[in-house]
């Protein structure tokens, strides 16, 4: 289906324009995107997205969502290269299942462009550029924030934490667990990481995971989690436990409610990531390649640290 009317969060697909093109002749760019619905970070994206596709009638977008199916998002890609559009953007819902789909646009001589959260590396020919986050690095960062607030409490010599990590399989979840867990033992060699389970990217999820490590383990002093959605579920079952006031949390993608609960100084910190800043740069990145500008293969936006030390400088998310 095609709406052509005003474009709407119900519609599945649509037709809009973007701000930026730099071609005289229209062209049509397509996006499936992972799961609007799964969270407030990616809602924010599509209404960013839609916001700065609206500015330009020179550019139009086919905007699909694949509600997390990786056989949706197979065959989303498939329709986008049946449509011919000029260059096409995914959200991918799994990094190394979506490869042979991305291959099928690479031969039809669609520029690819990944956005969010990277494909795995057997399918870096066939994608032009990744646009959003190093998420290796944010991962990293999380685990200097986690060991600077164990020096400050003396316990950096003996702390024990768990880990929540995002969906299995989700490229960005296996990144940022690897940036963690490469990272804490060069900054805090003697913190011990006993344990971690995913949370899906939902906040029940987590929630869940975090109060049977709370009945597992009796020392816990801190707790990471791949994204503050998930970081707050476990901070609101080490609440339930009254156990939080022993707890460092520290996440990554600071959604509002990270945010509110470092300001009630529950929280300690996490990484800025603006959904805004995401969904406009994988468009930019799209209308840059379509206008023959040299684009890198890895098109990052900063995402620099937060706790309630710094959090003053940064504005309240608004996802």
């Amino acid at each position: 289906m095609t709406c052509m009317t005003k474009l709407s969060l119900a519609c599945s697909t649509a037709l809009v324009a973007f701000a930026g093109a730099a071609a005289a002749q229209s062209v049509t760019i397509g996006i499936t995107q992972n799961n609007v619905g799964v969270d407030s970070y990616q809602t924010t994206y599509e209404q960013a997205f839609i916001a700065a596709a609206e500015a330009n009638p020179d550019v139009e977008v086919v905007v699909l969502d694949a509600g997390g199916d990786v056989a949706r998002q197979i065959a989303q890609i498939q329709d986008l290269i049946q449509q011919d559009v000029d260059a096409m953007i995914i959200w991918p819902t799994n990094g190394q299942a979506v490869i042979p789909a991305v291959r099928e646009a690479f031969q039809a001589e669609i520029p690819v462009i990944i956005t969010n959260s990277n494909i795995a590396e057997d399918g870096f020919d066939f994608v032009r550029s990744f646009s959003g986050p190093d998420n290796v690095t944010q991962g990293a960062r999380a685990a200097e924030i986690m060991c600077e607030r164990f020096t400050e409490l003396g316990i950096q010599d003996e702390a024990q934490i768990v880990q929540i990590t995002g969906q299995p399989g989700y490229t960005t979840a296996i990144e940022r667990a690897e940036g963690f867990e490469n990272r804490l033992p060069e900054v805090c060699p003697n913190v011990t990481l006993v344990e971690s389970q995913p949370g899906n990217w939902n906040r029940e999820d987590a929630q869940r995971v975090m109060e049977a490590f709370l009945v597992q383990y009796d020392d816990i002093d801190g707790v990471y989690s791949g994204d503050d959605n998930m970081g707050v579920g476990a901070l609101n079952a080490a609440l339930a436990a009254d156990r939080a006031g022993d707890i460092t949390f520290v996440g990554a993608t600071n959604f509002a409610v990270g945010y509110d609960a470092m300001e009630r100084g529950e929280y300690w910190g996490s990484i800025y990531q603006s959904p805004v800043d995401d969904a406009e740069a994988a468009l930019q990145t799209a209308l840059d390649i379509l206008a023959g500008e040299e684009v890198p293969f890895l098109n990052y936006f900063d995402t620099p640290k937060i706790t309630q030390e710094n959090m003053g400088e940064f504005d309240r998310p608004v996802f």
